[in-house]
């Protein structure tokens, strides 16, 4: 068997040339679905990480009309519930804020104190939202570490003042804190598509525009399917009210969502195999030309004792080192491309161990499947003829 591997080595090395072509584009096609699976796993990572930063991973109650209320008093019997383990008043709104002078446009989120308990808050510097502030309607805000950097130059500004518009009042806003939310995947690939995030207490949000209601309230809990009928029932017996208010289960939704970039990936990877299917008939033809070659060798071996089962072996062999080396080159390139790319878009690297076996082994098998036919005919072939080639 030493010899075969030894023998098959030595006919590559020889053929130069032909041997890169073809290993070539084993290389290329492994590399190509390692690219595609990888992006998979980074992207559904990602922006898992962001939808979850975002509080989708529990439950939004919000109404179906604008009539229907959705107050502190609804809060409260939803806090109550034994299957919920946290509820948080929302309120959103987009408009603008002067920063230094200049307009930017900002997503306004109305939070209340512990927020980070359903989005995904890190902080970086100052203090978040507290007690305080949503007792005292007090002009206080968070920022994120990417609006700060682009607007003051630094990431140290709290205790520096903006002026937000809400409502009827453009005034100005201390900021307390300086925050990281969630894994920044949309703000890095959409850039100034996306407003800034600004976050300042919920009661000074329904101060300003004196409208007691919230956006939305979310729910964290460990029991999705009877906490979403608890709370409806809940609230429709507190408010007297009938199919006015619905809850959105973010969870199931985020799993939709992530089995639509699954479904993409393998879309993808089919794509990347066909350009190993291409490589493989390229093995195919450049075994075929070898045995061509090779005629008269063959038959010498065949005449001195050589058996037709050695003869397949060497040039499986042949086939298989050659598509093995393509797959371990695209391997380490594809996965070589994704940390490159991971780095400059700011995603945290990962890579699945068994899509590398699951491609070396796709890449032996490719190479013993493409080059089974060649060596069956070089095997066939009878010595007097063989020897007869010119």
């Amino acid at each position: 068997m030493f010899e075969t591997v030894v023998k098959a080595f030595r006919n590559i090395v020889f053929n130069k040339s032909r041997s890169f072509l073809t290993l070539f584009g084993i290389a290329v096609g492994i590399a190509a679905v390692i690219i595609t699976l990888i992006t998979g796993d980074i992207g559904s990572s990602a922006l898992y990480d962001e939808i979850d930063g975002l509080g989708m991973g529990g439950l939004a109650v919000s109404t179906k009309k604008d009539n229907a209320p959705l107050t502190k008093r609804e809060l409260d019997s939803i806090k109550k519930l034994s299957n919920v383990n946290f509820a948080m008043p929302l309120i959103f709104d987009t408009t603008g804020a002067y920063v230094n002078g200049e307009y930017k446009n900002i997503f306004l989120w109305g939070i209340d104190r512990n927020a980070e308990g359903a989005i995904s808050l890190k902080l970086l510097h100052g203090r978040f939202i507290n007690k305080g502030d949503i007792a005292q309607n007090a002009k206080v805000c968070m920022v994120d570490m990417k609006f700060a950097e682009e607007n003051f130059g630094s990431e140290y500004v709290t205790g520096k003042n903006i002026v937000i518009n809400n409502g009827d009042i453009s005034a100005p806003y201390t900021i307390v804190g300086v925050i990281k939310t969630g894994s920044g995947l949309l703000q890095n690939i959409m850039g100034n598509v996306i407003p800034d995030f600004i976050y300042i207490p919920y009661s000074t949000m329904q101060n300003n525009t004196h409208n007691s209601n919230f956006s939305q309230i979310i729910v964290k809990t460990d029991e999705y399917d009877t906490a979403e009928k608890d709370i409806i029932r809940t609230i429709e017996r507190n408010t007297s009210t009938n199919e006015l208010y619905e809850v959105s289960n973010l969870a199931k939704q985020k799993d939709s969502l992530k089995n639509i970039l699954n479904i993409f990936s393998v879309i993808l990877s089919a794509v990347g195999g066909v350009s190993l299917i291409v490589a493989g008939l390229n093995i195919m033809n450049v075994m075929l030309v070898s045995v061509k070659e090779r005629t008269r060798e063959i038959g010498i071996k065949k005449s001195i004792g050589a058996t037709r089962t050695r003869i397949v072996m060497e040039f499986m062999a042949e086939a298989v080192i050659i598509s093995l080396i393509g797959g371990f080159v695209g391997v380490i390139s594809g996965i070589g491309i994704m940390f490159i790319a991971s780095l400059i878009m700011g995603l945290t690297f990962k890579v699945n161990i068994f899509i590398i076996v699951l491609m070396m082994l796709f890449s032996v098998i490719i190479g013993a499947l493409f080059g089974f036919y060649p060596a069956i005919k070089a095997a066939s072939l009878k010595p007097v003829d063989a020897l007869r080639y010119n």
